[in-house]
């Protein structure tokens, strides 16, 4: 099988994935108990007003037709209009989903960074205590959950020292002139670092062990005898000749992890208070909001299979080794 059929296989899967993630979230949230006109549908209404709305939001058709409805409007992103604000659901995805990503960038930045450096040392430390408290850093970090290390964050740095903000992206009375100016502030940066280092925390692990086993493996091969035995310096051996070739597997580790990184961002954004859609999802399924959960969902489901098939896709022109059988 060659490049172009595997890619569009992949686009094949993809689509049937979404289908599939669109299909079990549509029968989900109706089958939740209680009843979403509830939070839009007021007591002294009369009955023809009440009959108006759920007509007005296609909640008076056949379950079938909603589901036609629903998947029809979704390859268009249009996912209805939002039950507790009536804003289309939209204009509230594309709202969020910046301060999302900004938060989840920042955090795979600083994670990959201090992951890969630290995994390169203790790659070159095999049998050291170092390697041991490497291998331990890293298992503990991936054992502790998220929100967890961000309600103890919170009750250190910023209840106790008061040294991070307890919420937000900006203090409160902040009016920067646009969304740019507000991210390049340096308030911003004062409320982005707390989560942000809390996520990364967590990522952190994973390219730490992963570049450690690539190191070790890469340290065993011929070519870095002869780098040692030309005189180099352990540091060039082990950056400039080592670390490179052991690069491979955290690039396409590196794309399935930012996919990942969505779901623990949705646990840091509820904790930290931060306006990103993964904070709004949550909000929505509590109150019921079913155009806006099932929007929230199905971006982030898409984000993360997105993700996964750009990694699909970028291991095998990375390596030339790897095959399509």
């Amino acid at each position: 099988m060659g490049k172009l059929e595997f890619a569009i296989r992949r686009v094949f899967q993809l689509v049937l994935t979404l289908w599939a993630v669109g299909t079990m979230l549509f029968v989900i949230f109706r089958l939740m108990p209680g009843d979403p006109t509830s939070y839009i549908l007021s007591p002294g209404m009369d009955a023809e007003a009440r009959r108006q709305i759920v007509e007005d939001f296609g909640l008076n058709a056949p379950m079938h037709e909603q589901y036609i409805s629903f998947l029809t409007n979704a390859v268009f992103l249009d996912f209805g209009r939002s039950f507790h604000t009536s804003e289309p659901v939209q204009d509230v995805i594309f709202r969020l989903l910046p301060n999302t990503l900004i938060l989840m960038l920042a955090a795979f930045t600083m994670a990959y960074t201090a992951g890969v450096i630290l995994g390169v040392f203790v790659g070159a430390s095999r049998g050291t205590k170092f390697e041991k408290g490497g291998i331990v850093l890293a298992l503990v970090q991936r054992s502790m959950p998220t929100f967890w290390v961000g309600i103890l964050v919170l009750w250190v740095f910023g209840a106790y020292l008061g040294v991070i903000p307890m919420a937000g992206m900006r203090s409160p009375g902040a009016s920067p002139d646009s969304f740019l100016a507000m991210v390049f502030s340096l308030d911003f940066f004062w409320h982005l670092i707390a989560p942000a280092a809390c996520l990364a925390f967590y990522a952190m692990g994973y390219p730490l062990l992963l570049m450690r086993n690539s190191m070790l493996e890469i340290l065993g091969e011929e070519f870095i005898d002869v780098c040692e035995a030309k005189g180099l310096k352990r540091r060039t051996v082990l950056f400039k000749h080592a670390a490179r070739n052991a690069f491979l597997p955290i690039v396409t580790a590196a794309a399935v992890s930012l996919g990942f990184a969505v779901g623990g961002s949705v646990l840091i954004e509820t904790v930290f208070g931060w306006p990103g859609l993964g904070r709004e999802m949550v909000r929505s399924v509590i109150r019921r909001d079913f155009p806006v959960a099932q929007g929230a969902f199905i971006m982030l489901a898409g984000f993360v299979i997105t993700m996964n098939f750009i990694a699909d896709l970028a291991y095998g022109y990375l390596d030339p080794r790897v095959t399509y059988d």
